[in-house]
């Protein structure tokens, strides 16, 4: 499965298959992690057949089961943590979904369980991300259209528009896709895209830009543009 693929087949999952992560798989996660976690100046943690965290009020309420598996999104406390975080966090998520695994984005419904994770001095935990085997492979939900969120149009690049569909694809809080991708012309010969988070009550908005970031360089080709 590619990239691409994994974007089109990936859907928020909460129930999951009382059945382990192999250790093929497992090692795979792992070494990315390490590799994100460098390049994302994030502290990220597999945690592995830990069922607490989803077992309270907030989890049942979010209606997950059978979690026993998710990563732990961490990193000094900074401005810009939230979209290093949903950025590289769903490099983590679309890796998960080419290994056949299943996940879903979680802001609140989680109780942090004392000594399953290790937090340095000034980090903090942003979010979790739940993984495993579905019991589904999850629902699509609706989503807007490439004008209401960009300035695409018959004179923007082509690979703009498809950036453009692969954000509309990717996981917002409470599916409000609250972002924009603006084309913004060229510079030194360069091509240039400028990303933007809109407001929301709901919060978790620079999360969201960051992920769908991530979706739009797969669609776009990150070879064609730079970012403003």
């Amino acid at each position: 499965m590619t990239l691409q693929e994994a974007i089109e087949a990936r859907h928020s999952v909460r129930a999951y298959k009382e059945l382990p992560l192999t250790e093929d798989v497992v090692k795979v996660l792992e070494e990315q992690i390490a590799l994100l976690n460098r390049k994302g100046n994030l502290h990220i943690q597999l945690i592995l057949n830990e069922p607490k965290a989803f077992l309270g009020t907030m989890a049942k309420y979010g209606k997950f089961r059978n979690v026993g598996n998710y990563i732990v999104m961490a990193g000094k406390k900074s401005d810009d943590l939230d979209e290093r975080v949903g950025y590289y966090g769903e490099h983590l998520v679309l890796l998960a979904q080419t290994l056949g695994l299943n996940t879903c984005w979680v802001g609140l419904s989680y109780s942090k369980v004392p000594g399953t994770y290790v937090l340095d001095e000034d980090e903090k935990i942003a979010c979790y991300i739940p993984l495993g085997y579905g019991e589904t492979q999850g629902v699509g939900h609706k989503i807007k259209t490439v004008e209401q969120v960009s300035n695409a149009s018959d004179v923007t690049p082509s690979w703009f528009c498809k950036g453009v569909e692969a954000a509309l694809l990717a996981p917002t809080a409470v599916n409000q896709q609250k972002f924009s991708f603006e084309y913004a012309g060229m510079k030194n010969g360069h091509h240039l895209v400028h990303a933007k988070k809109g407001f929301s009550i709901i919060g978790y908005t620079q999360m969201d830009l960051g992920i769908a970031k991530y979706h739009f360089e797969i669609g776009a080709g990150k070879e064609n543009f730079e970012w403003v």
